[in-house]
This record gives structure tokens, C-alpha cells and sequence, in this order.
């Protein structure tokens, strides 16, 4: 991880007049349009949409006996590995903010701004040379620590590897003024920011589509809300006069950035799946979290309610629920999963795995709760709603599952299935 230090990057200060990309039409066909002003919408609304969208598809299903055992396995794992929210930090890709917390120091709004640039853009990794040197992948340092030791960064870190290369070159690429721009910020610039190695013989999946949700979230960030992530923190400070929760500023962001607006049409319902708006708040919340746990939080003096938000509806994190033995899956599904078969976007099993895993992980929250509050099990924890909360808990299967792929650890001492792929939607919402 880097704490950051940016002295090497030109930050550009002016705004230039563009249209905005249309990056939207990955909406299903049929759906009723798209507004700008959301209705009010809870919490609960996620999972409560999710639970509707469970029950209609009836693909995916939440087997209650695998919750239990998992979520034992799961909570004993979080508390010997000391897994937290300052876990976020120790990611050598990572660059943290500034401690202690600092508003007025320019390299808070850098960080800030490198951490929405991400969860704008953290979509669609899965490649179709999967396990082979052919992938899609970064050559970069190993981490900010290091300056010799140079790796492929594959998936996710792909993204992060080449925004942080992008950023040692002096190319201002986080920076909302610059990316907005077609004219200081050509598509061939973002091109060559996103180079593959040279091993790999893909590139980055749906490019033109990231491109236009730069362009589009750049504009509106610079037209609305002063130039930076910062500024848009700061309208929402001021809309609700310092006591915004999480998931308060989930819903402004979906409100405010049509290509965050992460929800499907299933039988006239809105579905909201929300990856990438919950993962900014939840990426946020994460690399301000306070030293001691008990001081305020920057972003949410009053609380963040992190409880608020759910799990990040993705294809890795079904998968290793999957492996758990928390969803079940029937054959049909599991077929067309081991034949790579891709699922359009919006489909009843791409929704079904969606929403189960929402419910699921919902559910493992609520069984770690009361496992950790039955008195004999008091020599492992004593945790409330905002220690253990579903952000956390994907947190750690997401990095459990990445390191199973890496053959880097096997899951012992609790009952699993077959790995099966993860499924395959070419999507912008995750």
C-alpha cells in the first residue's frame, strides 16, 4: 500500500464542455425509463428486492444447514486472521489517505478521487484465457513497497495496477478534470493506461464502455460537484447535515451517476443490486476507517449504519458461496457454468445468483451474530451489527476466493462443493 505522496502529479484544474457518454443501454429491453430522481428508497429495499427476485426466479437456492456451518468457519477465520476494515489498508496495490485525517490536505481529495475513479470502473475482469499467460493482465510493481519486483496483475487488480502505473508515469488519470476530457484526455491515452502485458493477447474488457463512464462521471463530478469526489462528499455532508449513513450516500450516488445505477426489471419490480455504488461506500468507509474503532468515523461522524449496506452482488463471490455450500445450485445451472456458458445480463439465472447471494450473505450476518452471542461461545467474540457487518463478510470471501485461485489456500474443517466457475456476464455493473 502506498500512503500517499503524490508531489509526481500535475493535477489539471479546469473543466471542459463535453457531452456525456450513453452508457446505459445494458438496461433490459421493456424496462421503463430511466430517471435522474430516484423514488426514496431504504436499506431494506435492496434485500427486500432481492428477496422478491429470489423467490420469482426459484433457480438459486439458500440452503440454511450450509449458513450455519459456514458462517462458524467463517466468523472463527475472521477473528484469527484479525480481519477489519484497517485490512483494507495492508493491500499493497492500496493507496491510503493521509492519517490523521486531514479535509484541507490535497492528498485526502487525491486519494478520494483514486478510490472513486476504481469503483467506477470495477467490472467485467473475468477473461476467455483464463489460467493461461494469454489473459488480460497489468505489468506493474508487486506493490507501492517495491520498486524492483514487477508482476502481471490479473482481474481486479489489473484495473488497480494500471491506474497506480498510469500515476507513476505522470499521467494525472484519477483526476475528474483530466478524464472527463475527450481533448487532454484522449481515448487513446486511456487506451495505452490500460495496456496489457506483453505476454497477454486481450485487452481490457468493454474499454469504449469504461471510456464513456470516465467521460460521463468526470463531467458530472466537475459540472455538480466541484472537480473531485471530495466535493460530492462534501453536498453530501451538507444534504444531510453530517448524519448520513452509508447507505444514505449509496443512494445519492445512484441518484447522481446513471452508470452506478446497478437494477433490473423482474415481473414489474425494481430490482436494486447496487454493486458498485455500495463498494465506493463501503471502499470509502474502509480506507478512513479510524485507528481506534471507537472514534468517529470522517466521512460518517454520526455513525455510518454500515450494517446498512449489503454484500456486492459480483460472479466471485457467488462462486465461493457456492463452494461453501451456502447456495445450491441445480444441475442445469451447474452445466452451463462448467461449459463457460455466458448469461445475458438481466437474465433469471444471472438475477437468481445475484439475489441469492445477497440473501445469503445476509443471512450468514445474522448466524455469526448469534453465534458469537450464545455464552459458550464467548472465548471467540463478542461483536455487534457494525463489527460484523455484510460489507466485512464479502470483504473476506472475496479474498478467500481469490486466494483459493491462486492455489494459495484450501478451505478445511467445514463441508464444500466442487468449485465451479464463476459465472459469466459481460456487464458494466460488475
Amino acid at each position: 500500500m502506498l500512503s500517499v505522496t503524490w508531489s509526481f502529479v500535475p493535477f489539471y484544474r479546469r473543466c471542459n464542455n463535453h457531452s456525456r457518454g450513453n452508457i446505459i443501454g445494458q438496461v433490459r429491453e421493456g424496462s421503463p425509463p430511466i430517471s435522474l430522481q430516484h423514488t426514496c428508497t431504504t436499506s431494506s429495499s435492496v434485500i427486500s428486492s432481492a428477496q422478491f427476485a429470489l423467490g420469482e426466479t426459484n433457480i438459486v437456492r439458500v440452503n440454511p444447514e450450509g449458513v450455519q456451518r459456514a458462517a462458524e468457519y467463517i466468523s472463527r477465520k475472521i477473528v484469527a486472521e484479525q480481519y477489519t476494515p484497517r485490512t483494507w489498508r495492508a493491500q499493497p496495490l492500496h493507496i491510503c489517505p493521509p492519517e490523521p485525517y486531514s479535509p484541507s490536505n490535497p492528498l485526502t481529495t487525491q486519494c478520494l478521487n483514486w478510490i472513486f475513479l476504481i469503483s467506477a470502473l470495477n467490472f467485467s475482469f473475468w477473461s476467455e484465457k483464463e489460467g493461461t499467460i494469454e489473459r488480460y493482465g497489468v505489468e506493474w510493481r508487486k506493490g507501492w513497497d517495491t520498486t524492483l519486483e514487477r508482476s502481471v496483475h490479473t482481474g481486479y487488480w489489473s484495473l488497480v495496477a494500471a491506474l497506480n502505473r498510469a500515476l507513476e508515469e505522470n499521467i494525472p488519470i484519477t483526476d475528474p478534470a483530466f478524464y472527463s476530457s475527450e481533448y487532454i484526455c484522449p481515448d487513446s491515452l486511456i487506451s495505452h493506461v490500460f495496456r496489457a502485458a506483453p505476454h497477454s493477447t486481450e485487452q481490457i474488457p468493454l474499454l469504449k464502455e469504461r471510456i464513456a463512464i470516465m467521460r460521463e462521471v468526470g463531467f458530472i463530478l466537475c459540472t455538480e460537484f466541484g472537480g473531485s469526489y471530495f466535493g460530492f462528499l462534501e453536498a453530501f455532508q451538507k444534504r444531510h447535515r453530517g448524519r448520513g449513513t452509508a447507505f444514505d450516500l449509496a443512494q445519492m450516488v445512484t441518484d447522481a451517476f446513471p452508470s452506478f445505477r446497478d437494477e433490473q426489471w423482474l415481473n414489474g419490480q425494481r430490482i436494486l443490486f447496487w454493486k458498485r455504488p455500495q463498494i465506493l461506500v463501503a471502499e470509502t468507509w474502509a480506507a478512513f476507517y479510524p485507528k481506534v474503532s471507537t472514534d468517529p468515523h470522517p466521512i460518517f461522524p454520526s455513525g455510518p449504519s454500515i450494517g446498512g449496506l449489503t454484500m456486492f452482488a459480483d460472479y466471485r463471490v457467488p462462486q465461493i458461496l457456492h463452494h461453501l455450500c451456502i447456495l445450491e445450485y441445480p444441475s442445469s445451472l451447474v452445466k452451463e457454468l462448467r461449459t463457460g456458458t455466458c448469461l445475458a445480463p438481466g437474465s433469471r439465472e444471472e438475477i437468481s445468483l445475484r439475489a441469492a447471494s445477497i440473501i445469503a450473505v445476509e443471512h450468514v450476518r445474522q448466524e455469526i451474530l448469534r453465534f458469537r452471542d450464545r455464552p459458550a461461545k464467548n472465548d471467540v467474540d463478542k461483536s455487534t451489527s457494525e463489527d460484523i457487518s455484510s460489507v466485512l463478510i464479502d470483504f473476506y470471501l472475496w479474498d478467500l476466493a481469490k486466494k483459493i485461485e491462486r492455489g494459495e489456500e484450501q478451505i478445511q474443517g467445514v463441508e464444500t462443493a466442487d468449485m465451479v466457475p464463476a459465472h459469466r456476464t459481460r456487464s458494466i455493473w460488475y
